[in-house]
């Protein structure tokens, strides 16, 4: 008998520049969270600000995105997908064209918070999206794996973008994103469709009390905030200890960050593997072996020695854990509720990167000394290894009950065999 279910949807020019807008924007976004690590000893001098105010840049672009995560499903719901995500990609360009015209660092600040609040009302829009417009399966797995890489990448082209633009002109750090925001915008305009207005999501009681998503979103947001925290604090040193310029910089911080975006095409060989609970333990254990090691050793008097090994061990945890704490995010939580919890546990990510990042830099300025910033980032570093051993826990109870389950309502034949 011939088959005849429909053929799923090709994918047509009009889906590959679709993923291409989604993925753009997935990158923009990944540029603006690290463009600003390698130049930030150089903005430091060149505003004639402490480290304790210009790291604002970083943690402000992280409360923006943090504050308007949760709000943009339900803006989309209500104003349409589509014209939420016009409006922000309007203001990020906006916004960086005000922030490459200025030097007085508090609206440089208020632009980098602005930027980081359209970024959360896009980047929720790009895996909706997504899942709407290409067939699950095969397909939808190809597209989200394209996103994730450009996603990935995102991070070490900011690294490397920071470290040149800024031999220009440190302005072009804020500006350039301009264009690209633009053309996007464009782009989207064209592509990105506009479903029905609905019924926005809303938090709920057993959405906050599903342990699986608060202890992803709590051990994703210590690791993140640590991540980005560590780094600052070496970029730092590195430029006033060792009088590295920022592309030196740029290049010397790419082990921590460049082998997450190899790996990415292989995170779902690895999860099928070990499954996610061990993977995030293991990340996590990884993370805080080079937090604590730079703790031992908070001066950098030599990159090989100081940097280098620390760099590494933190890198090899996000190698571990990145994809396994998205993907164990969700897994408990009902189809239903998902718009919601992603975005939930995407505000506890950015959350840690603006809480840690603050205290850190602040208790380095306080003391005068790194020892004091390099234990609040082992601090965090812990609570990461405390929330994946607790999930581990969790994930072998499940088990173990789950199969005491199917023991006990297996039913056993009577012997009829004749006596």
């Amino acid at each position: 008998m011939a088959d005849t279910r429909p053929a799923a949807p090709t994918w047509d020019r009009r889906r590959w520049v679709l993923l291409l807008v989604l993925s753009g924007n997935m990158i923009l976004d990944a540029i603006e969270g690290s463009i600003l690590v390698p130049a930030l000893g150089v903005l430091t001098t060149e505003l004639n600000r402490s480290i304790a105010e210009t790291q604002w840049l970083l943690s402000g672009f992280a409360a923006g995105f943090a504050a308007l995560l949760l709000a943009g499903p339900a803006l989309a719901a209500r104003f349409g997908r589509r014209r939420v995500y016009l409006v922000a990609m309007a203001l990020f360009a906006v916004a960086s064209v005000i922030g490459g015209l200025t030097d007085d660092l508090a609206l440089l600040v208020a632009t980098r918070v602005v930027k980081g609040a359209a970024a959360a009302l896009t980047a929720p829009a790009g895996l909706a999206v997504i899942a709407a417009q290409f067939p699950a399966g095969a397909q939808q797995r190809r597209a989200i794996s394209v996103y994730a890489v450009f996603g990935a990448a995102g991070f070490t082209t900011g690294l490397l973008l920071s470290g040149w633009l800024t031999a220009l002109n440190w302005h072009l750090l804020f500006v350039f994103p301009a264009p690209i925001a633009l053309g996007l915008l464009v782009a989207a305009w064209r592509v990105i469709p506009d479903p029905p207005v609905s019924t926005p999501p809303r938090l709920s009681k057993p959405l906050l009390r599903n342990g699986s998503l608060v202890r992803s979103a709590l051990g994703a947001g210590a690791l993140n905030g640590g991540y980005l925290a560590l780094l600052v604090v070496i970029a730092v040193q590195l430029h006033q200890a060792l009088g590295w310029a920022p592309w030196q910089i740029a290049v010397g911080l790419l082990p921590a960050s460049l082998p997450l975006a190899l790996s990415v095409p292989l995170a779902g060989r690895f999860v099928e593997r070990y499954g996610t609970a061990r993977l995030i333990l293991a990340g996590a254990v990884a993370t805080s072996t080079g937090h604590l090691l730079m703790f031992a050793r908070p001066e950098i008097r030599d990159y090989g020695t100081d940097v280098l090994p620390v760099l590494l061990l933190i890198e090899a945890g996000f190698v571990l854990s990145f994809a396994a704490l998205n993907m164990q995010s969700t897994a408990t939580v009902p189809a239903e509720l998902r718009p919601i919890a992603l975005p939930l546990y995407q505000t506890g990510v950015q959350f840690g990167a603006a809480f840690v990042l603050p205290i850190t830099v602040g208790a380095a300025v306080a003391f005068d000394a790194y020892r004091p910033a390099a234990a609040v980032i082992a601090v965090a570093g812990l609570l990461a290894v405390l929330a994946a051993s607790s999930e581990l826990r969790a994930t072998r109870r499940s088990t173990a009950n789950h199969s005491e389950s199917r023991s006990l309502t297996t039913t056993v034949e009577p012997d009829r065999s004749p006596s």
